[in-house]
């Protein structure tokens, strides 16, 4: 399944990966599920051959968790084995998605992810651990990819060997993913009020909530250009409230109120040295009726 929203610059690219990376594995279906583009993504997916597309229409931009829910609804889990959600500016590497099935063999498996990479082949920090004050703080402090770094400091798994091995994660980046059929039809579907950002994170967790795990399998590698979240200050301030939305969700209200005074702390500093995007993000978590409710379009 690939969720579009004016996508039709890369989700050619994507299409195209399908067959060689699906390699010995029989795709029934490519739903790609269109959050309301204005531009040509509905008709490169409709115009692509060799492939079993069923366009599946959101009718709006009503954000990642919104258009894998329509795209489920298109689909009989009853006849499937895994749906493999996927961003339209992934490509995977021959043959990762048979790996990632195999991923899914291992009992409790519910969910695959595989190594991702830039297009040149760099390696993405795409795992994660379950966030805490502690963490959240730690970032704030010396950044996430330096807490990465020290142990279990940071949520952002930064060790490059970690990235070698296979084993389980608290939660992966959602720009690719192997679900099992089973696990989708338990766990029930995407939290929608998340829009972009963190409803990943929601649902991995729940799934491990459920018993389910999230595996990590480097052999399956998939590109992911990726990176909007970094120059936007739109969609910087909606990942960022986000996550403390999502800790408040799942925590009691003094570790709630820890993890968003850390959070803010983090954003201050960077704001201070004239990020845009932290400045965007001061002022969603302090100002509520500025915060991002509907996406544009």
């Amino acid at each position: 399944m690939i969720v579009t929203y004016n996508s039709a610059a890369v989700l050619g690219g994507c299409l195209a990966s399908l067959a060689e990376g699906a390699a010995g594995v029989r795709l029934s279906a490519v739903v790609v599920a269109d959050n309301a583009s204005k531009d040509d993504s509905l008709r490169l997916a409709e115009q692509a051959t060799g492939l079993p597309v069923r366009p599946v229409r959101v009718g709006r931009n009503a954000g990642y968790a919104a258009a894998i829910n329509a795209g489920v609804a298109a689909l009989d889990l009853a006849e499937l084995d895994a749906v493999l959600v996927l961003n339209p500016d992934c490509r995977l590497r021959p043959g990762a998605l048979g790996v990632l099935t195999g991923a899914l063999g291992r009992p409790g498996t519910g969910i695959a992810a595989p190594r991702l990479v830039s297009t040149e082949g760099v390696l993405h920090h795409s795992l994660r651990r379950t966030p805490t004050v502690r963490r959240a703080l730690a970032e704030a402090l010396i950044g996430g990819r330096l807490a990465g770094r020290i142990g279990a400091l940071g949520e952002m798994v930064a060790d490059p060997g970690r990235y070698e091995r296979p084993g389980p994660a608290d939660w992966a980046t959602g720009a690719a993913m192997l679900i099992s059929a089973t696990a989708l039809a338990e766990i029930g579907p995407w939290d929608e009020s998340f829009l972009l950002y963190s409803e990943e994170t929601e649902y991995a967790l729940r799934a491990a909530d459920a018993g389910w795990t999230l595996w990590y399998e480097p052999a399956a590698v998939i590109e992911h250009i990726g990176g909007e979240a970094k120059t936007s200050p739109m969609l910087a301030a909606l990942l960022t409230v986000n996550r403390v939305r999502l800790f408040r969700l799942r925590r009691g209200r003094v570790a709630s109120a820890g993890f968003y005074i850390a959070v803010l702390l983090g954003e201050t500093m960077r704001a201070a040295a004239g990020r845009r995007t932290a400045r965007a993000s001061v002022v969603a978590l302090l100002r509520p009726s500025r915060r991002l409710r509907a996406l544009p379009g």
